[in-house]
């Protein structure tokens, strides 16, 4: 039997972060043949979040002393993964975790080493996209829209990825595959850097439809637009050096 390893990165998310757990210990994994593992690593968080974490069974914690970012706390719970398969799982409740196996079964089936959750393959998710647009989260859900379509853009020019969604939460590796990229994201630009080093690899990356329910800055959604410039940057720079 594989292994899933669940990587949990959370900031300041006592709101959150044992309704996430729970979501995430109630999936059953078992017509796949996989046990879970959850690895919540808190960043740093100046809330209750480490608190909360550390009384719920069946998580191992990590710590940061300090914020270091989205990115050095993924980093952080790579080293401490034991799992075959490597699975990202944002601790806001933006990705619904009843959707795992979906984005799992690809590798476990041997027909991908990578599969990214894409927001706009579903048509009632495309629906719900346009309602946030004009009415929902709209001053945070238009730039992040609007980024992240222009990211993939950029994503599938430079490394030719052909995928609609690289600014995806929802991701999931081969543990031996996203460990040996020798990663070196501390805040947010870990999707572009992981998109740019699989791509130069040629690792195919498979999508399979997923639903998103985005949060407004109000909420607690900590990427700004610095973010979207950095993860620019991010793609430009991978496709020419390292």
């Amino acid at each position: 039997m594989e292994k899933l390893s669940v990587v949990i990165p959370a900031y300041n998310e006592e709101r959150y972060i044992e309704e996430i757990i729970t979501r995430v210990k109630k999936v059953n994994l078992k017509f796949l043949n996989l046990q879970k593992e959850i690895v919540v690593v808190d960043d740093g968080s100046t809330d209750k979040t480490a608190s909360i974490a550390s009384k719920i069974k069946g998580v191992k914690l990590i710590r940061h002393i300090k914020n270091s970012g989205k990115g050095a706390a993924i980093r952080t719970g790579l080293k401490h993964a034991t799992g075959s398969i490597i699975l990202i799982q944002d601790a806001d409740l933006e990705y619904n975790p009843n959707e795992m196996p979906k984005v799992v079964r690809p590798i476990v089936e041997r027909k991908a080493d990578v599969v990214y959750g894409s927001r706009y393959l579903d048509p009632n998710q495309k629906a719900r996209n346009k309602t946030y647009l004009k009415k929902v989260h709209k001053n945070a859900y238009q730039l992040f829209y609007m980024g992240g379509r222009g990211l993939t853009l950029i994503a599938n020019f430079l490394y030719n990825a052909k995928i609609t969604d690289e600014a995806t939460c929802y991701k999931a590796f081969r543990a031996k595959i996203i460990k040996s990229l020798n990663l070196r994201c501390t805040r947010f630009e870990f999707c572009p850097e992981v998109t740019a080093k699989v791509a130069k690899r040629g690792i195919k990356i498979m999508e399979v439809p997923i639903s998103y329910t985005p949060r407004s800055f109000e909420e607690g959604k900590k990427i700004k637009m610095r973010d979207g410039i950095e993860a620019f940057w991010t793609l430009l720079k991978y496709r020419f050096f390292d």
